[in-house]
C-alpha cells in the first residue's frame, strides 16, 4: 500500500504524466528513424510502457524492472534490423526509477532491482553486439552514457519521499502538541472548577446552611413569634432549602461537568405560584396575567422563564422596594412572552445591589433558545423586563 493509503490520484494527473512520458518519444522518432521496423519498436516498448505507468505506485518494483526489459528488448530488436531508436526511448524508464526511489521502502527490492536491471543492461549489450550487423547499431558506450544518469532520478525520487515523510512526521507532532494544549487547558479548567466549587461550598453554602438551621430553630420557636413574622421565617426556610439544593447542584457540576443531572427536579412554571407567593411574602405586591396554559410549555421554556421571573421579582425588591410588580405571561403567534414590569419604588433600593449579572444571565437563557430579551427604564421611573421565546426552537 502507498502512503496515499490506496486512494488514487485524479486520473487527469496520471493522464498528463502518462501523455507527457509516452508523447515525446513518438515525436522524436520521426527525425530519428521513420523505418517499420524502428517505429514497430518503439510502439512496442510504449505498450508494455502504458501498462506499467498505470500501476506503477502499487508495483513500483514490477513496473521498473517490466520497463527496462522491454527497453532492452526494442533497442537490441531494432538494432538487429538496422533501424535506431530515439535517445527519448529512454525518458519513461527515468519516470520509473524516479517512481521506485519515490514509491519502493524496502531497500533490499531497491537493490535486487538495480542489480537486475544492470544484468539486463549487460546481457542486452552482448547480444546487440552479437546480432546488429553493422558497428553503427551496435550500442555500448553511448548506451551507458544514457543509463549513467538515471540513478540522479532515484535519488529526487527517494529525496521527496523523505521530504513527504518527514512533513507528515511534523504534521502528527504538531497535532499531538494541540492535543496536548488542549488537555492541559481542560486540566486548568477543570482544577479552577474545583478550587471555585471549594470556595463557593466554604463561603456560600456554610453561610446558606447558618441561614436555614437558624431559620429552622425561629420555626421551632413559632409560638413565641408574631403571626406576621411565623410567615416570614418560613418563607425563608423553604427558600434558603430551595437555594440549598440548587446550590449543591452546581456545585457537583463545577467539580465534574460530565455529571450534568441535577439531583433534584429543575424548577418551572409550575412553581411560579410559590415563587410569587414568597415574593408576596417579603412585603412585595404583584399583579399577574397569565394568558396561556403553563403546564404543557417545553422544560426549557419554563426554566427560563421561571428563572427570568425570579431574578425580575429580586431585582424589583433589590432596586425599588414596596413598588406594585405586573407580571404578565402571554403565548401568541407561536412564542411565548413574559414581562415584568415594576414602578418606582416607595422607598430608596438598597446601595450596590447586584452588579448587573442577572440580566446577562437572563439574556444568555434567552438567546440560548432563540428568543430576544429587552430590558431597560420606564418613563415614571420603574423597570421592565420582557422576554420572546419561539416555541418552536424550544421543542427542537
Amino acid at each position: 500500500m502507498n502512503r496515499d493509503s490506496g486512494r488514487w490520484p485524479g486520473w487527469g494527473t496520471d493522464a498528463g504524466l502518462i501523455a507527457l512520458t509516452l508523447l515525446p518519444p513518438l515525436l522524436a522518432q520521426y527525425y530519428a528513424d521513420t523505418s517499420k521496423a524502428a517505429w514497430s519498436s518503439l510502439i512496442g516498448c510504449e505498450v508494455v510502457t502504458l501498462a506499467v505507468l498505470v500501476l506503477r505506485r502499487r508495483l513500483p518494483v514490477t513496473a521498473f524492472v517490466v520497463s527496462l526489459g522491454a527497453l532492452v528488448v526494442a533497442l537490441v530488436w531494432s538494432a538487429a534490423e538496422d533501424a535506431k531508436l530515439t535517445p527519448l526511448a529512454f525518458l519513461p524508464l527515468a519516470v520509473l526509477i524516479y517512481n521506485l526511489g519515490n514509491r519502493c521502502t524496502s531497500w533490499m527490492r531497491t537493490v535486487l532491482a538495480m542489480c537486475g536491471g544492470g544484468v539486463m543492461t549487460l546481457v542486452g549489450l552482448w547480444v546487440n553486439r552479437t546480432t546488429a550487423s553493422a558497428g553503427e547499431f551496435r550500442g555500448g558506450a553511448d548506451v551507458l552514457a544514457v543509463l549513467a544518469p538515471m540513478p540522479l532520478a532515484w535519488t529526487v525520487g527517494f529525496a521527496a519521499r523523505t521530504r513527504h515523510a518527514l512533513l507528515v512526521a511534523a504534521e502528527r507532532r504538531a497535532a499531538d502538541a494541540d492535543r496536548a494544549q488542549r488537555l492541559r487547558a481542560a486540566q486548568a479548567a477543570q482544577r479552577e472548577r474545583a478550587r471555585i466549587a471549594r470556595e463557593m461550598h466554604d463561603v456560600v453554602a456554610h453561610s446558606l446552611t447558618l441561614l436555614v438551621v437558624h431559620a429552622e430553630t425561629l420555626r421551632a420557636r413559632g409560638d413565641e413569634l408574631p403571626a406576621w413574622a411565623r410567615t416570614q421565617v418560613d418563607s425563608l426556610a423553604a427558600a434558603g432549602r430551595q437555594t440549598g439544593g440548587e446550590l449543591r447542584d452546581l456545585l457537583r457540576i463545577l467539580r465534574d461537568p460530565t455529571d450534568a443531572a441535577p439531583l433534584q427536579p429543575m424548577p418551572g412554571l409550575d412553581g411560579l405560584d410559590a415563587l410569587l407567593d414568597s415574593h408576596r411574602a417579603a412585603g412585595g405586591t404583584v399583579e399577574v396575567r397569565i394568558r396561556t396554559e403553563l403546564e404543557s410549555l417545553p422544560s426549557p421554556v419554563q426554566l427560563a422563564g421561571y428563572r427570568i421571573v425570579q431574578e425580575s421579582l429580586a431585582n424589583a425588591r433589590r432596586h425599588a422596594p414596596g413598588a406594585p410588580v405586573r407580571l404578565t405571561v402571554d403565548g401568541a403567534a407561536g412564542q411565548l412572552r413574559f414581562e415584568v414590569v415594576n414602578s418606582r419604588g416607595a422607598r430608596r433600593g438598597t446601595v450596590g445591589a447586584g452588579v448587573g449579572l442577572g440580566l446577562v444571565s437572563m439574556r444568555e437563557r434567552v438567546d440560548a433558545l432563540g428568543g430576544e430579551l429587552t430590558a431597560g427604564a420606564t418613563d415614571d421611573g420603574g423597570f421592565r423586563v420582557l422576554a420572546a421565546i419561539p416555541l418552536e426552537t424550544a421543542d427542537a
